[in-house]
């Protein structure tokens, strides 16, 4: 009887050896125990992480700092932003504490609460800045660049212009009043005090309004200037300082058609 061939005893050797190891570069799963020890010490240390910021006293609230601040002071800030000392430093609400700064004080146009580890909050304030003022009674209202009518004063602030509404109730003004309304006619008057050179802003006593496309300025030593809309400031601020250069002596200014200003009076 004839033997068995090379290929039988090949399958008998293979079938005989028992189960073969996993291919190179494939990881067993890791043990049981592996995996419970794991999570155990991920557990440990989530709780640690949580006691040291929730339940010492290493991270707390110890200390407010203000900064920015220019009429504002700091103790209104702090007083105001009523930051939690004591608490642990994590938990402070400082979106809230920025809320509050902002509603409760008008001066602040823009505030930053910060947390300065371990044990600090930093308040970083920017205040609003005067362009224009309102008088109201014996009081004054600041208005800022964006036309936001944000504090009342006792006293004007030193080289801020007044801002005069003189706006009629009948013919095109009330119409101009009617289309736009008076904030945007206050809008546009801060636009124009924006655009105006350096040394005529310092000289610059009323910023009136009439209409949309009738503001002017009144100057010191009673001059005064058209200025018109607040379109093309640019231009007319240009126009306006040759004018004032090639006529020193001249006490009314047009340049409401910055293509054609003109100059009279001496």
């Amino acid at each position: 009887m004839a033997g068995p061939t090379t290929a039988e005893r090949g399958e008998r050797q293979q079938g005989s050896s028992g189960p073969q190891p996993p291919p190179a570069g494939r990881l067993r799963p890791p043990r049981p125990r592996t995996a419970v020890a794991l999570a155990v010490v991920l557990l440990l240390l989530a709780a640690g992480l949580g006691w040291v910021f929730y339940g010492s006293g290493w991270l707390r609230v110890e200390r407010v700092s203000v900064s920015g601040t220019r009429v504002l002071t700091p103790e209104q800030v702090r007083r105001t932003a009523d930051v939690p000392v004591g608490e642990p430093l994590i938990s402070v609400d400082t979106e809230g504490i920025e809320t509050q700064l902002r509603q409760k004080l008008s001066r602040i146009g823009a505030v930053d609460v910060v947390r300065s580890w371990p044990h600090g909050i930093e308040l970083k304030v920017t205040e609003r800045t005067p362009v224009l003022v309102v008088q109201k009674g014996r009081n004054f209202v600041e208005v800022d660049k964006e036309g936001v009518h944000f504090a009342t004063v006792s006293q004007a602030p030193k080289g801020v212009p007044r801002l005069e509404l003189s706006v009629s109730r009948s013919g095109s003004a009330a119409a101009s009043l009617r289309r736009f309304g008076e904030g945007r006619l206050v809008r546009e008057a801060v636009r124009v005090a924006g655009h105006l050179p350096a040394a005529v802003a310092r000289d610059t006593r009323t910023v009136k309004v009439r209409s949309y496309d009738d503001i002017s300025l009144e100057l010191d030593g009673g001059r005064t200037v058209a200025w018109g809309s607040g379109e093309k400031g640019a231009r007319k601020a240009r126009a306006l300082t040759a004018l004032m250069k090639g006529a020193p002596g001249a006490r009314h200014f047009d340049v409401s058609v910055p293509t054609a200003p003109a100059s009279s009076g001496s």
